[in-house]
This record gives C-alpha cells, sequence and structure tokens, in this order.
C-alpha cells in the first residue's frame, strides 16, 4: 500500500517537525541548563509526582524509553545532585527516583526558557483551536504507536 499524496506530505512535514524540534529543544536546554530534552522530562515527572518520587519502570514507562537509558539519565542526574535513587520500601525488588531540592532549583530555573521556546516554535505558530487539535491529534497518535499510559502534566493547583 502506498501513501495517497496528501497522507505523504503531512507525513513529510511531521517528520520534518520530529527531526527538527528535539534538536532544537536540546540546543535551548543544553545551553541554558545544561540539561538534555531527556533528562529534563525526567525530572519534570519527578517534579510532578507525590513526594517528587517515582519507581524507575513507571518513569521509564512515561520517557517511553528502556529502563537501561533511564538508568544511564539517572546516573548523570545523581552525579549532579539533582536526582537519589533508593529502594522501594514497600516492594524491594523495585528503585526509586527522588528529585532532591537541588532538582527542584534546575528544573525551576530550566522550566521559563523551555516553556518560552515550546510557546514560540509550537504555540505562536498555531491558532487555539489549531493548538487543541494538534493535542487530541498527538495523544491518538501516541495511543496508536503503543499501549503504554501517555504523561499527561498534573493539573495547575487551584487558586
Amino acid at each position: 500500500m502506498t501513501l495517497r499524496p496528501d497522507d505523504l506530505a503531512a507525513w513529510a512535514s511531521l517528520a520534518t517537525v520530529l527531526e527538527r524540534l528535539p534538536a532544537a529543544l536540546d540546543a535551548q536546554l543544553q545551553r541554558d541548563s545544561g540539561l538534555t530534552h531527556f533528562e529534563y522530562g525526567v525530572l519534570v515527572a519527578l517534579d510532578s509526582a507525590p513526594e517528587r518520587t517515582l519507581r524507575l519502570s513507571t518513569l521509564a514507562a512515561y520517557a517511553s524509553c528502556t529502563l537501561s537509558r533511564l538508568s544511564r539519565a539517572v546516573t548523570r542526574l545523581e552525579r549532579d545532585g539533582l536526582v537519589e535513587r533508593s529502594v522501594d520500601p514497600g516492594d524491594g525488588r523495585f528503585t526509586l527516583g527522588t528529585l532532591t531540592a537541588l532538582g527542584r532549583v534546575r528544573v525551576s530555573a530550566a522550566t521559563p526558557g523551555h516553556q518560552a521556546l515550546v510557546q514560540r516554535v509550537v504555540f505562536d505558530a498555531l491558532t487555539d483551536r489549531q493548538a487543541r487539535q494538534l493535542g487530541a491529534i498527538a495523544g491518538r497518535i501516541a495511543r496508536a504507536v503503543g499501549p503504554d499510559a501517555v504523561w499527561t502534566p498534573p493539573a495547575p493547583p487551584r487558586a
């Protein structure tokens, strides 16, 4: 089966985004915070978790990566004092990752620049309606790619 011309054009645009956006995100975060986009995502997920702690297996599922890749990233973050590992007291077969106070400072400092870039390169290019459509479309594609749960940020605190 061959893609229809309109589908091929849509795929070419999406493939271009998939190549360019990660590079832009990595470059900004490396320059401003010394983090890769992947490491930043790990820190954000931990920062939004209860007690700022998750099982590494859960974190790997959120990040859609292998435990091995996550472990290498956590080792770097641990070396920099941003994350601590511990044995899960509820089940010693699991390892927990916990965001440290320094990790909170780093992720808080990295967030404004990261969000400004996302705003500029993604949302400034779209109408509000298109942004909502993008969220729905991306969610559908993510679920079609695999059965793992898709990480969603927590709701902002109510005033």
